[in-house]
């Protein structure tokens, strides 16, 4: 499949969920060329609720589309996310937008593709990824009935079975599923009251089982199944739906007319690496866990944050040299403290002795607000340090939306470029100011002189002195224009 066809395309995308949206968008946002092929001809139908968390929510706040979103989504408190622990929600949340927002995910997705598309983004539907070849120039793509594209670079955003990750023959190594959950949303045909009474008894020893009503006698229902199943790309019928009901809770409520019906595991894995030379990884391909805690979306779309300007500055040309490799080296060890939080929440669902007795102590400690806010701010994400080296606890974390002259911080990142916040006003962005904004604000709500600001957020350097600025400029932005 070798080819000396000039690419296209800069990047192909497999996969149009949250991450391959989010990144054919960021990756626009730098005039990078963005093909998107997606297996599936038609989006998801059925209407299963996602939450955005905190995190997902600024990042979403720093390019403008929170506001779009907004309108579709429903508030609630950042609470009850660890191991659906009941607890009210943490103080000390340092975030404009501590809360959760929850979502059809069917939403979600099309207004994530309608933005990517919206930016220039090609969107191909209909199109599966069935072979791949790479050289020094770029990668050549093989759809299912012979077609081909070419791109500088693929990003393999599809999902917990990528095709892109097993054609690389990237390892995928962690533990199998020990159980399977079915999950659906129906119509019950018994009062409300009876199926709050019974869940909540329930719900005393049973995690894995909820009655939750949507409106108009519509339920979403999860109840345990009875055996894990090698391929669960096969939906459950409403009659195994019926049999664990009567199984668990003594009765089926009376469930019917099904919207969807799906079940998932509790496998946990993550990619031995999230690049092979020209082909990266990202999302669900890249690890995959318990969907517990609701991270599995903001996980993808984070990712989609930290690699779109790395790759969009490797293909405008301004990379420095190790630049896309901080890709892997900053995600993938978020993924791992991602997956090892689903395993410990997973075992305080256990219907077990010993499991509940520490589900209990854990509870116990949350009464702690720390102890409750760091397990919060684990699963929203706002806790993550990159390793940027020595200095003020601040740099590699995500800076809040503070106030600044004129409105608001993330108001001035969502063209993705970095930016120098300066509040000694004797600073510059100098030979980078063509992809690194500057706004000298004394006023700027900054514990701070200075700070460099990458595309994602995240403070790359913090001081007060020119030339050690321009040292952090060179390091992440590359050699200064002119």
């Amino acid at each position: 499949m070798r080819s000396s066809q000039l690419p296209a395309f800069d990047v192909i995308i497999a996969g149009c969920g949250p991450t391959g949206a989010t990144l054919a968008a960021e990756l626009r946002l730098h005039d990078v060329r963005v093909l998107v092929l997606e297996k599936e001809t038609e989006p998801k139908s059925f209407v299963r609720i996602v939450s955005l968390h905190v995190r997902s929510l600024e990042l979403m706040a720093m390019r403008g589309l929170l506001d779009r979103l907004l309108p579709h989504g429903r508030r609630r408190p950042a609470a009850g996310v660890f191991a659906g622990i009941a607890k009210p929600a943490p103080k000390g949340l340092d975030s404009a937008y501590a809360y959760l927002l929850g979502m059809p995910q069917p939403v979600v997705e099309r207004l994530l593709e309608e933005r990517a598309t919206e930016l220039g983004a090609q969107v191909r539907r209909g199109r599966a990824v069935t072979g791949l070849d790479q050289d020094d120039e770029g990668v050549t793509v093989e759809l299912a009935g012979g077609e081909r594209v070419r791109a500088r670079y693929l990003v393999g955003c599809d999902g917990g079975r990528s095709t892109v990750r097993k054609l690389l023959g990237v390892g995928f190594p962690g533990e199998p599923s020990r159980n399977d959950t079915l999950m659906g949303e129906m119509e019950v045909g018994v009062p409300q009251e009876e199926i709050a009474a019974r869940t909540a008894e329930l719900r005393e020893t049973h995690q894995r089982f909820w009655l939750r009503p949507f409106g108009g006698g519509v339920y979403s229902v999860v109840v345990p199944a009875e055996e894990v199943l090698s391929d669960r790309a096969e939906p459950p019928t409403l009659e195994e739906f019926r049999r664990q009901l009567r199984a668990l809770a003594g009765t089926d409520f009376g469930v019917h007319s099904p919207r969807w019906l799906s079940r998932f595991g509790d496998a946990t894995r993550l990619a031995e690496r999230y690049r092979a030379g020209r082909v990266l990884l990202a999302g669900d391909a890249a690890h995959i866990h318990p969907p517990i805690g609701g991270q599995g979306l903001n996980l993808g779309v984070q990712d989609a944050f930290n690699l779109g300007w790395k790759l969009a500055a490797q293909i405008r040309g301004w990379a420095p040299d190790t630049l896309l490799d901080t890709y892997q080296a900053e995600r993938r060890p978020v993924a791992e403290d991602v997956l090892d939080n689903t395993r410990a929440q997973t075992e305080l669902t256990s219907a077990e002795p010993g499991a509940r007795a520490v589900r209990r102590l854990v509870a116990e400690l949350m009464d702690i607000d720390e102890v409750n806010r760091r397990l919060v701010g684990k699963i929203a994400a706002i806790d993550v340090r990159y390793d940027f080296g020595e200095g003020p606890d601040l740099l590699g974390r995500r800076l809040g939306d503070i106030d600044v002259k004129d409105g608001h911080l993330y108001g001035l990142l969502r063209r993705g470029r970095g930016l120098v916040l300066d509040r000694t006003g004797r600073l510059t962005a100098g030979g980078w100011s063509d992809r690194v904004d500057h706004l000298a604000d004394a006023t700027a709500a900054l514990d701070a002189p200075c700070v460099l600001l990458r595309p994602d957020g995240h403070v790359a350097w913090i001081g007060d002195d020119q030339r050690d600025l321009d040292d952090h400029l060179s390091r992440w932005f590359g050699r200064p224009a002119g």
